[in-house]
């Protein structure tokens, strides 16, 4: 039986613990240690030179699903307080909502189950890092392991996401020659340049493909005093439905980037990609949603599956031949931002939901 209290204490603990992608070392020393104390085996999968994932495999055979959280977060916005506050049922802090609450919810019915049936039920338990930077952690995972189907914590208000969206990762860049600034006027200047790549590719973006979600992000020029800087960029995240049709929309992107390029000028424009996952949808249907749709109704559940609208690792898993059904606490809204929180009572659901699943999946009924 899922232990509220146990489970409370270890999300406590988790996100007093403070680990932006790359600093994940804090929080899985010590999630190693817990699973030691209560006499589970991990495999550490070392990712770099100083991180690593966790992993819990079956001690026999081949694990048909697993359940995968990433225990890293971006960086505070207060360094001197991002930790557990509490009022009522409403728990804050950074990392509560994406997606601490859902590694502890994981956790805890992965430490319920093996309490009672032992190391040989075919689930495994992965805590990987690196997810909100470049997803290093998942693609080491998916080097080394493949499980037919995955359940990923990310933040859903309980709803079964069985479709992702796609992302872009895109960098425009404007690069000249350095000049004085009382000289603005007469030369060209990257930072207008980079500003009216931007407008053309929102333009097109809001007219052509208003389906599409975008954001402009870090956008600097090197520093340069009183002079026209010799280099500006930024980034842009487009987030795709499932269906779109990535191809035609990179083409199309780039020309709309690149659209004044044919007028003489001395400055360089470019238009470089360096992330492209595609989305996914999966039918509602075998005996893994059809499982979480039982357990819904008998937990008193509105069952609906919807689209999770963020980028995460299930792309990276998609494209490995897995199966990902995003499915966690806390709503997506909450997620990075300041104010971050979850209801504790959700957690709670949460950590039901990945018990039960794994429960009727192997063991043939119900749990307790």
């Amino acid at each position: 039986m899922i232990s509220a209290d146990r489970l409370e204490k270890l999300l406590h603990r988790l996100i007093n613990i403070y680990s932006p992608s790359g600093k994940e070392n804090d929080i899985l020393d010590y999630l190693k240690g817990y699973f030691k104390r209560n006499n589970i085996p991990t495999l550490i999968q070392d990712v770099d030179e100083t991180r690593y994932n966790l992993v819990v495999l079956p001690e026999n055979g081949q694990a048909e699903l697993a359940l995968i959280g990433h225990v890293d977060t971006v960086a505070a916005y207060d360094i001197e307080d991002y930790g557990w506050h509490q009022h009522e049922d409403i728990i804050s802090g950074l990392g509560t909502a994406d997606m601490k609450s859902g590694c502890a919810a994981m956790v805890e019915a992965f430490l319920t189950l093996r309490s009672r049936y032992g190391p040989d039920v075919p689930a495994a338990l992965c805590l990987v890092v690196g997810e909100e930077e470049n997803g290093d952690g998942a693609a080491k995972l998916i080097e080394d392991c493949h499980f037919p189907w995955a359940v990923i914590g990310e933040p859903t208000n309980l709803v079964a996401c069985l479709s992702c969206y796609g992302y872009l990762e895109t960098q425009l860049l404007s690069m000249g020659k350095r000049f004085h600034a009382s000289l603005a006027n007469n030369g060209d200047n990257t930072i207008e340049t980079l500003l009216q790549m931007m407008l053309r590719v929102s333009q097109y973006l809001r007219d052509q493909r208003p389906e599409l979600v975008y954001n402009f992000r870090d956008l600097y020029s090197n520093r340069s005093g009183l002079t026209v800087p010799d280099r500006c960029e930024a980034w842009l995240d487009v987030h795709l439905p499932p269906d779109a049709a990535i191809g035609e929309i990179v083409t199309e992107l780039e020309e709309a980037c690149l659209a004044s390029e044919s007028r003489k000028t001395d400055l360089e424009s470019h238009f470089h990609i360096e992330t492209i996952d595609a989305g996914y949808s999966l039918p509602e249907k075998g005996p893994v949603v059809e499982t979480l749709r039982d357990i819904y109704t008998r937990m008193q559940l509105c069952w609906q599956s919807g689209d999770f609208r963020s980028h995460s690792d299930a792309n990276q898993l998609w494209a490995a031949g897995i199966k990902p059904i995003v499915l966690g606490p806390g709503l997506l809204e909450n997620a990075h931002v300041r104010d971050e929180c979850v209801s504790f009572p959700q957690v709670l659901q949460a950590a039901q939901i990945y018990l039960d699943l794994m429960h009727q999946l192997f063991c043939g009924q119900k749990s307790q």
